[in-house]
């Protein structure tokens, strides 16, 4: 779906034409792609890369953090009516998996356990307002657009960001020991997160096999239906790693397992789907192909993607596959090369021309 036009005919606000009142939600899927893909690089002991995408990852967060910040304070009515958009609203999540992210990567990477913590906790409190905000605005909206416009990829944000709580989560269980309030939010967030996939999907799915498909509608954030069950499959990973410390998760492993399998075989199952529909969408359509930050939610997918399958390769024995992370790092640092430097070349200044 188009998010610019989908955004201008249901938000019935007139923005002004500043970088932060027009702030794309979505923007921390930068920190998303460039976290998980540094994670990727510490697991396949390439160091210097973890480090040096770890340092990106930190301060793209403090910078996506102000200017967040400084759009909920100078342009809140322009921030609301975004959050309560069907189809923009959910794109806020990426705030959430960001946090959890990078927790994530800052422990792995760098073993900050305290700041792991923090984000932990922060990830929790901007998941309960961002999603409860836009889903009750989505609910309660009168009002309401078609199927057709409402809802696209950004939905599965909703299974990505509460997955996102699981797999911190299971990091911080398996490091610190049982505890029951840390096993039942991961556990509750692991389980949510599938049903909430599930839910999603078959909206989705029907929208695309039995309406009529514009090729401006079937932008990067499509992606995300990989990326969705990508995150399940490390999130159930990390929870399979914290049996030893946990016999509830212990008994739960036999089931923990089995999702993560069948959350892996579906992510593989959509990255062909994808790439077909972005040969369609620019190579047939000639839609052209200029940077956006929605692409960053097509980076992210690759990248999870191989982390994932590392960690369930670790946490299940399945070396038959030991060489898809290998490979699935490649793309993603392609991936991720590429739409870095297209932002580069987006946010550089352009130059005004003269009248002679």
């Amino acid at each position: 779906m188009n998010t610019a036009s989908t955004s201008a005919a249901h938000t019935s606000v007139t923005k002004p034409g500043t970088p932060i009142a027009t702030l794309f939600p979505g923007y921390f899927a930068l920190v998303m792609a460039t976290g998980i893909i540094a994670i990727g690089a510490r697991q396949q002991d390439l160091d210097w890369l973890a480090d040096s995408l770890f340092a990106i990852t930190l301060v793209a967060y403090v910078v996506l953090v102000a200017l967040s910040a400084a759009r909920a304070i100078r342009y809140t009515e322009f921030l609301v009516a975004d959050l309560t958009n069907h189809a923009r609203g959910f794109s806020f999540l990426t705030t959430v998996a960001a946090t959890n992210v990078l927790g994530s990567s800052a422990a792995i990477i760098h073993q900050w356990w305290g700041l792991a913590w923090g984000l932990w906790i922060a990830g929790i409190a901007l998941w309960t307002i961002l999603m409860y905000t836009a889903l009750i605005g989505d609910i309660l909206r009168d009002p309401k657009p078609p199927l057709g416009e409402g809802i696209n990829g950004t939905w599965f944000l909703l299974t990505v960001s509460t997955e996102s709580v699981a797999v911190l989560g299971a990091l911080l269980l398996a490091r610190d020991g049982a505890n029951q309030g840390l096993e039942l939010v991961t556990l509750s967030a692991f389980s949510l997160g599938i049903v909430l996939y599930l839910i999603v999907v078959t909206l989705l799915f029907l929208r695309w096999t039995f309406q009529p498909l514009q090729p401006t509608e079937l932008e990067p954030p499509t992606w995300i239906a990989a990326g969705a069950v990508a995150i399940t499959v490390l999130a159930g990973s990390n929870l399979l790693a914290a049996q030893r410390v946990s016999p509830r998760l212990e008994r739960l492993a036999p089931f923990v397992e089995g999702m993560v399998i069948l959350a892996w075989s579906t992510a593989t199952f959509w990255f062909p789907v994808m790439i077909a529909i972005g040969i369609w969408r620019h190579l047939v359509r000639r839609v052209p192909l200029r940077y956006h930050p929605a692409y960053w939610s097509l980076v992210f997918p690759i990248g999870m993607y191989g982390a994932a399958t590392y960690r369930m390769i670790a946490t299940t024995g399945l070396d038959a596959i030991d060489v898809v992370p290998q490979l699935t790092l490649c793309a993603a640092l392609i991936a991720w090369t590429a739409t870095f430097v297209g932002m580069a070349v987006s946010l550089r200044p352009r130059r005004r021309e003269t009248v002679g």
